[in-house]
Formats: C-alpha cells, structure tokens, sequence
C-alpha cells in the first residue's frame, strides 16, 4: 500500500473523528452533561491528529506533494467536512498515479 494510500485512508479517519468530536461529544458534555464524552473521543482525535500529520509527510515524500498542497490539506483537517474535500482530491491523484502506472 502506497503512503498516498494510507493518508488518504487516515485522512478520512480523522476527519470522521472531528466530526463525532464537533457534533456528538461536544453537545453530549454541554448539553446533557456528559464530559467523558469528550475526554474519550477527543483522546482518540488527538491519537489520529498525530497520525494524520504523520502520514501527511510520509505521503508529501512518496508522491512529491509542493507545501502549497500539503499546508492546503493541513488547513482542510481542520475545517468541518474539509477532509471529504481532501479525500476527492487525494481519489483523482491515486488515479492518475494508477494510470500512469499501467501505461
């Protein structure tokens, strides 16, 4: 598996958990009174946070991403749903590369 693989798999993980974070745990400790809810899912993003910054370098060494790209994606892990956007881009790069590949 390539590293552009593994971010795009990563990338989809931790965006995921951001918004479990944003959207269930945070209202379950404000408005029901439930702050385990975030200490659990917000231990578990930082987790992925860390493996997401990881991956974004491996994947920057392997396919050559300019840092333009890579502070673009950092950016986009950090807004709601901007992972997804991430993740369209990251399919259009795997398939380019995959095709390049076979010819």
């Amino acid at each position: 598996m390539s590293e552009l693989q593994k971010f795009k798999i990563v990338n989809k993980i931790e965006g995921i958990s951001y918004l479990i974070l944003l959207f269930v745990a945070m209202p379950l400790k404000y408005y029901f009174g439930y702050p385990i809810a975030t200490k659990i899912v917000g231990m578990i993003h930082g987790l992925l946070v860390f493996a997401f910054i990881y991956q974004i370098i491996e994947a920057k060494k392997e396919a050559g991403f300019s840092i333009q790209e890579t502070i673009k994606y950092f950016i986009l892990s950090l807004i709601p749903f901007g992972s997804f956007y991430t993740d369209k881009e990251l399919a259009a790069k795997l398939q380019a590369a995959t095709s390049s590949q076979r010819s």
